[in-house]
This record gives C-alpha cells, structure tokens and sequence, in this order.
C-alpha cells in the first residue's frame, strides 16, 4: 500500500504501517552514520543531552557527497544499517519512532522495534542521485566536525522509502526471500 506521512512519525502512523508498504515522507528527519551514533552513546553514557530530540523522529542512515552549485546536498543514498546496530536500541527506548537504511537488521534491533512501535524503512541502495530530490534543505545541527557524518536535519517532500520491519516484528526481507525460495 502507499502511503503518504509527515516527520516527525506519530505512534498512530507507525503502527499503522505493514511491512512491504510504500511510504512517502514530506517534513523533517535527521541523518546520523557510526561516528554520530558513536558520539551519541557516548552522551548518553555520561548522562549528557543527546544534540536532538529522538522522540517520533525518523533517522536516515547517510552521509551526502557535497552539493552541487544550486542544490541543497550531493548524492543522499542509505548507508548499511547493521553498522548502526549497537546503537539504535537506546535511541529506540528514548523514543526515535524510524530508522531508514540498507540491509538487514539484528535482533536486538528487531526487538527494540517491537518494544517501542517504531519501524525499519529501506531506501533504494545506488539511487542516491535521485533520492537526493525529495530532499529540500540540508542543514548541519551537531557534530559539524565529522563532516559527512555530522548530524543534519533535512526538509524532505515525498521521500520514498518501503517499510522491512513493522511494529509488529514483520520482516520484509524474511517474508519475500520465503515466498521467492519455495521449493
């Protein structure tokens, strides 16, 4: 099914998803990669604030090559998610209700989605040059010294993405490899 949401992703929206739809994001959602996440932790290991809300956002896995002279950014495809394994259950627990990447997810992962109604999206892998067209404005809020990995908050307008991994556990990954593989 398609699906058109705002971001910040309300609990409501998020459970109303199913693994397999087709969303269409329009408003606001961060990107953050292994250095970011990293730093993250780290705050939250020393009990201090996090450099954003995670309550309902959405983060996108990616790092953008630079912006070409009248674009907001460069080539914004995902990254691997599983890199960002360790680090999402905590960012789950306080509240981030999506992530999108590439590629399969733990089960601590699957878990911490299930635990918290939020969901795994996936975004094409390679099509970075087109993803970057549903993206409005780029905007570095934390970490600026980590360059393409520093935290930047996007205005996004139908941004393509699939549902993998619903509220409820469902794994598209699980489901599509077992009805492709039937003997």
């Amino acid at each position: 099914m398609d699906r058109h949401l705002t971001a910040p992703l309300s609990d409501e929206d998020a459970r109303s998803l199913k693994s397999g739809d087709y969303v269409y994001f329009t408003g606001t959602i961060y990107t953050a990669r292994d250095a970011a996440h990293k730093r993250m932790q780290e705050a939250l290991d020393a009990g201090k604030p996090l450099p954003i809300d995670m309550k309902n956002n959405v983060i996108y896995y990616m790092g953008p090559s630079p912006a070409r002279e009248g674009r907001p950014i460069g080539s914004a495809g995902p990254t691997t998610a599983s890199r960002m394994d360790k680090y999402a259950p905590a960012l789950l627990d306080l509240g981030l209700k999506g992530m999108i990447g590439k590629g399969k997810r733990s089960q601590a992962v699957k878990d911490a989605i299930i635990r918290n109604g939020a969901v795994y999206f996936a975004a094409v892998g390679g099509a970075g040059a087109l993803l970057s067209k549903s993206i409005l404005s780029s905007e570095v809020v934390a970490y600026d010294d980590l360059g393409t990995e520093a935290i930047r908050k996007l205005e996004v307008k139908d941004f393509p993405v699939i549902v993998v991994i619903d509220c409820e556990g469902n794994n598209l990954y699980e489901t599509a490899t077992a009805a492709y593989c039937k003997e």
